[in-house]
């Protein structure tokens, strides 16, 4: 008898809805004390807004902590659908993102985007894409019936690889996107919200391991685990509250720039999961490929975005659309993947059959 599929929490269920009521809240927030939300954006040490900054490390710490970098020694295990997801997590889904936010934006859908922002959508879409996810990566794994072990040696390596790949790639990005690159930020961005929550939550997951063991560790995990999911809906208030006016003003941008976000998360799910079953690859690691493949560290990005071009920026609005949209989308990849499980189990038995 097949196990049923594991259900979210109440809260990370419904996350799109609170999302869309953080948005309503901030927007009318800020229409109603522009001076207050001013004042906060004015609270910046280089270029780093510190409101954002601290909310920021409160979403992203707890979540590093779930994350054992010792399980990289298990790659070899799984290295056929390690491979395929890191193809799509590095060589495939930013530049495809590059691709769509060029066709959509400054051709499809460029008479109705305003002139002045179209570079700075760009440079929010390429943030968003440019970095895998590794939160609510686990939350999808789960509802798949995936393999835990694979999950964690493969979000741990890409936690590390994100420590030297996503600076250079998102310069490459957006220099072929002919967007300045502002280094000095972009290199600071990348030590305060990798480098940084990564050695505090590695410290302290082994101070708690040491004093504790597991059942201390896991007890905490549970007791953050909702501060995460607080600090990114209060993050999303200060945001909004932020562009409110230009929102309210241009409610249709919001529209146009969920288009690539949506048609990538199904290019990339899609391919990792068709060169997983052409390769053999079980099912409970080809399902959590194919969503770390198309899934994005949306915390990261919103940061990176507001170091970069400001609280206010066409930046910070995509990546913050990244974060509207995923639930719900990843929610229906987890779906055709446990639909399509007979189908899939059948081709990738023909395939280990022709080696």
């Amino acid at each position: 008898m097949t196990e049923p599929a594991p259900r979210m929490g109440l809260f990370e269920r419904y996350l799109t809805a609170w999302v869309a009521l953080c948005i309503l809240v901030g927007t009318g927030l800020g229409h109603a004390f522009p001076g207050a939300f001013a004042r906060m954006g004015a609270w910046e040490v280089a270029k780093i807004n510190l409101p954002v900054a601290v909310l920021i490390w409160l979403m992203i710490i707890p979540m590093l902590l779930k994350v054992d970098f010792g399980a990289m020694r298990q790659v070899g295990r799984h290295w056929r659908g390690i491979g395929v997801t890191l193809f799509i997590n590095w060589a495939v889904k930013p530049f495809s993102m590059a691709l769509l936010g060029w066709f959509f934006l400054k051709h499809v859908f460029v008479d109705w985007l305003p002139a002045d922002q179209i570079d700075s959508y760009m440079a929010g879409l390429i943030l968003l894409a440019a970095a895998p996810c590794t939160a609510m990566v686990f939350v999808w794994s789960h509802l798949c019936r995936g393999d835990a072990n694979f999950t964690l040696s493969q979000v741990a390596l890409n936690d590390a690889i994100m420590v030297v790949a996503f600076a250079p790639l998102v310069a490459l990005l957006l220099g072929l996107s002919s967007i300045a690159v502002p280094w000095d930020t972009l290199a600071l961005s990348v030590g305060l919200y990798i480098l940084v929550p990564m050695a505090v939550a590695m410290g302290l997951r082994r101070w708690i391991l040491a004093r504790g063991g597991e059942a201390r560790l896991q007890r905490l995990l549970a007791r953050l685990s909702p501060l995460s999911l607080v600090a990114l809906l209060a993050m999303l208030v200060l945001l909004f509250g932020f562009q409110g006016r230009q929102i309210i003003e241009q409610p249709l941008v919001i529209a146009i720039l969920a288009v690539p976000i949506l048609i990538q998360v199904y290019f990339n799910s899609g391919l990792a999961y068709l060169l997983n079953r052409r390769l053999g690859v079980a099912h409970d690691v080809a399902g959590p490929s194919a969503l770390i493949g198309a899934s994005n560290f949306f915390e990261l990005a919103v940061a990176a975005a507001v170091g970069l071009f400001g609280i206010q920026s066409g930046a910070a609005l995509a990546t913050v659309v990244g974060v509207l949209i995923e639930v719900p989308v990843m929610l229906s990849v987890v779906a055709i993947v446990n639909a399509s499980r007979a189908w899939y189990c059948d081709g990738a038995r023909r395939a280990i059959q022709a080696r």
